[in-house]
């Protein structure tokens, strides 16, 4: 038997990732949860555990973490929205400012309902395009109930993580396997539509995390520098012919180019197009409201 508290500062000990103490107590903590159930309380108030056939799995696992291995693909699980997702590589794990783009869809729909023209019988017709582990669509879909929810991905393995999200968390979520860039979007009639494309620019590389750049998939993160607005240009475009007069675009962005984003929905007949900063203070979300 060991004291969880000792086991718990091992952990931090060999831990070596050049992080803020904080991420790595982080990180310790969810290993005892998922290795032993431990939650914070058991470790704090040193609750003794069985060490046996552990201590090899355990040492995998920070050789894993160590080697820069996000620790929700170690688990196969992160949260969004209160919600546990599944995830695996063909995935990005869902981040906060997504969350708060999320929050940004179910605030707009509280103040716009009556304007975007949906009778007292009929459902919200929202795409989410590019849906990865389909966090937005099943938490858009669980959050809004009178909502008719469809998502999209290029990637066949994203769709297949995204459905096992959906049927886990009882989520009514259609998915289609679509290429923004080169096919037609097969929904008509859309109230809202959501995305979180591809913004970071290849020569943004060098600066980032080797987490990131060494295990998330790069098809759902970079775009070339020469056109880093094409998911933007390309979905704006094609939602003249589905997306109904008085209906919600709103996307994450790049930091970088929140006034360019702008641009591009007003080019394409958005108007009341508002780019909203996130909790860091950061712009990172573009929403406009189409003709």
């Amino acid at each position: 038997m060991k004291n969880s508290k000792a086991l718990f500062h091992d952990l931090v000990e060999q831990i070596t990732l050049k992080e803020d103490q904080d991420e790595i107590q982080g990180i310790a903590f969810l290993v005892l949860e998922n290795i032993l159930g431990l939650s914070r309380a058991d470790v704090l108030s040193e609750k003794q555990v069985s060490m046996t056939d552990i201590e090899g799995r355990l040492s995998e696992i920070i050789k894993r973490i160590n080697q820069h291995e996000p620790i929700q693909y170690i688990f196969g699980e992160a949260y969004f929205f209160g919600r546990k997702f599944k995830v695996n590589p063909s995935v990005l794990i869902p981040r906060p400012e997504t969350e708060e783009l999320v929050q940004v869809i179910i605030s707009e729909m509280k103040e716009r309902s009556a304007q975007m023209k949906v009778g007292k019988d009929e459902k919200l017709r929202i795409l989410d395009i590019g849906t990865g582990s389909g966090c937005i669509p099943i938490s858009l879909a669980l959050e809004i109930t009178n909502a008719e929810v469809f998502a999209v991905d290029i990637s066949e393995e994203a769709l297949k993580v995204a459905e096992q999200n959906a049927r886990h968390l009882h989520a009514d979520v259609q998915f289609t396997r679509m290429d923004i860039l080169k096919d037609d979007i097969p929904f008509h009639n859309l109230d809202i539509v959501v995305s979180n494309p591809p913004y970071i620019a290849v020569s943004e590389m060098k600066s980032m995390r080797n987490n990131v750049i060494d295990y998330e998939p790069h098809l759902a993160l970079f775009v070339e520098e020469s056109d880093p607005l094409i998911f933007y240009k390309m979905i704006a475009t094609k939602l003249k012919s589905v997306l109904k007069s008085g209906g919600l675009l709103a996307v994450e962005i790049n930091e970088r180019f929140g006034k360019e984003v702008a641009d591009v929905l007003k080019k394409n007949d958005f108007h009341s197009i508002e780019i909203v900063k996130d909790i860091a203070g950061k712009e990172r979300i573009v929403k406009g409201i189409y003709l």
